[in-house]
């Protein structure tokens, strides 16, 4: 059934271990979901986003995925399943699958084709328009960088908000100006509809906007602190928010590289949880690769300087 309300506070989208033959570790993704889940603040799991490495992954183990963690944090977290697809028939085939699997959101990402072809507003409209009639759980848009193909208007935001079943948007402008126009726009068209960032590498900047959380991969590694630095933005604390900014900076640099996150930034926070107790490897599906070399001392030296507390069930398994 659909959410009460829309989502709000800190949602980590979710690395995905793997086993050495590179299948899904049921076990440690059990264990991983449990963990982050029991975190104050969190106000829900993502899985199959592009943390979660949603292409490397079948239709089956995108359902699968979806299906474990909302078995072990059920009555604890809700789950949101990401929708990675190209068209619409197969975009409601996977979003009734991730239904079925115990999703009580999905997050609905631009078809790759319109990334390269761009698209026209009323693609975008019926395309949300099918997803939502096929299912009755909540639909979160994902709003990709401002300079690609497939970014949305503001004007086309505010439509979005007024369909039925969509009750979030993920906001990834990546262009300032533009990301408080969007902002603007749909609050004026739909006061209920939560917003939050996901702008992994400059937490902060964008928090301070006056969203309504964030739906980050990088909650998923270091999940504690970015609660901490939400919570200071929600209470006004801009000294203690700068300061937690600051803790964040030396692991931010590493992963993302003065850049966007990406498959390699991706891979880079794999290891650096690995490195800080948070999971048991950093194994990865080809093409994307583990780091190595200087890399990976520089990340290694970031995780050292950080001190994170490995994760106790983590700890407790190995020892």
């Amino acid at each position: 059934m659909p959410l009460v309300k829309p989502f709000t506070g800190i949602l980590p989208a979710m690395q995905l271990p793997y086993r050495d033959d590179l299948s899904i570790d049921e076990d440690e993704l059990r264990r991983f979901a449990r963990w982050l889940a029991g975190h104050r603040g969190i106000g829900g799991l993502v899985t199959n986003g592009h943390t979660g490495e949603v292409f490397a992954l079948s239709p089956k183990e995108r359902a699968d995925v979806t299906r474990i963690v909302a078995d072990e944090v059920r009555g604890v977290a809700p789950v949101v399943s990401g929708i990675c697809c190209e068209g619409v028939s197969e975009a409601v085939e996977h979003a009734q699958m991730a239904e079925e699997a115990g999703a009580q959101g999905l997050l609905v990402m631009p078809p790759h084709y319109w990334l390269r072809f761009g698209m026209q507003p009323q693609h975008v409209i019926d395309h949300f328009t099918a997803i939502a009639r096929a299912v009755d759980i909540n639909l979160i848009v994902h709003i990709y960088p401002a300079w690609t193909k497939a970014a949305y208007s503001s004007e086309l935001l505010a439509e979005l908000a007024l369909i039925p079943g969509v009750t979030t948007m993920k906001i990834g402008t990546r262009e300032m100006s533009t990301y408080a126009r969007d902002l603007a726009a749909v609050r004026a068209a739909n006061p209920a509809i939560s917003m939050l960032t996901c702008h992994d590498e400059y937490l902060l900047a964008s928090m301070v906007q006056g969203v309504d959380g964030a739906l980050v991969g990088f909650a998923s590694f270091i999940p504690e602190v970015i609660v901490d630095l939400y919570a200071a933005v929600c209470d006004g604390d801009l000294r203690q928010a700068q300061a937690i900014q600051a803790r964040i900076n030396p692991l931010k640099e590493v992963v993302y590289a003065s850049g966007e996150p990406s498959g390699d930034a991706h891979a880079r926070m794999k290891t650096a949880m690995m490195l800080a107790g948070r999971l048991r490897s950093n194994l990865t599906r080809p093409p994307v690769a583990a780091p190595s070399g200087a890399m990976l001392e520089r990340i290694r030296d970031a995780v050292s300087g950080a001190k994170l507390s490995p994760a106790a069930d983590l700890v407790a398994a190995v020892s």
